[in-house]
């Protein structure tokens, strides 16, 4: 539940309807590295979806790929070549610039008891430029509707939130995301996580 990437996915199986039969790995024990969990992904990373024997994991892969075996429509993730690139770059810019500075400053704090880093701090914050910048005149962080690239960024953001990052800076993100809140199916579970 305190996993971003693992509450997108939550979020993105909402939306195209997908009933997920969800299993908590305790990673403090190593559950994600015993033999049975290897022999599904072998780089012990979660979130893992294993979909009728097919095992994949990378959160956004996963969004990808749910949306394109089990939505109804590609409203979340368009066929048009344009569209979708630039879905995939926000999808990218999530996994190395925004979820990544999240990762950098929080998580010395959070596993290592490491002091604040100034300097990550400055990342998160460049991060939050450019997301602004991308959001300029944009009710989407992608198009003019929901993507996979809302879902996937809903769920870094509302790990700032709760970290007690101030959203607020930033007039672009912070109406984004009222409006994705209110928009995106599994909010509440996601929020619930975050909570946790």
């Amino acid at each position: 539940p305190g996993s971003s990437p693992c509450r997108s996915v939550i979020m993105g199986a909402k939306a195209v309807g997908v009933e997920l039969n969800k299993k908590l790995l305790n990673l403090q024990a190593g559950e994600h590295l015993t033999p049975e969990f290897l022999k599904i992904n072998p780089q012990h990373t979660i979130p893992t979806l294993v979909d009728n024997g097919f095992a994949l994991w990378e959160s956004r892969a996963i969004l990808v790929y749910l949306v394109e075996k089990y939505g109804k429509t590609d409203s979340l993730y368009p066929k048009c070549p344009k569209k979708r690139a630039l879905i995939n770059q926000r999808l990218y810019f999530d996994m190395g610039t925004l979820y990544q500075s999240f990762a950098n400053y929080y998580y010395p704090q959070l596993f290592a008891k490491a002091p604040a880093d100034p300097e990550a701090f400055k990342k998160i914050e460049a991060a939050f430029e450019f997301l602004n910048t991308f959001l300029e005149g944009q009710t989407y962080v992608a198009g003019d509707s929901l993507t996979v690239a809302d879902i996937a960024i809903l769920a870094t953001v509302s790990s700032f939130e709760v970290a007690k990052f101030d959203i607020s800076k930033y007039a672009n993100v912070n109406k984004w995301y009222e409006n994705a809140k209110k928009v995106t199916p599994g909010w509440d579970e996601n929020w619930a996580g975050c909570l946790e």
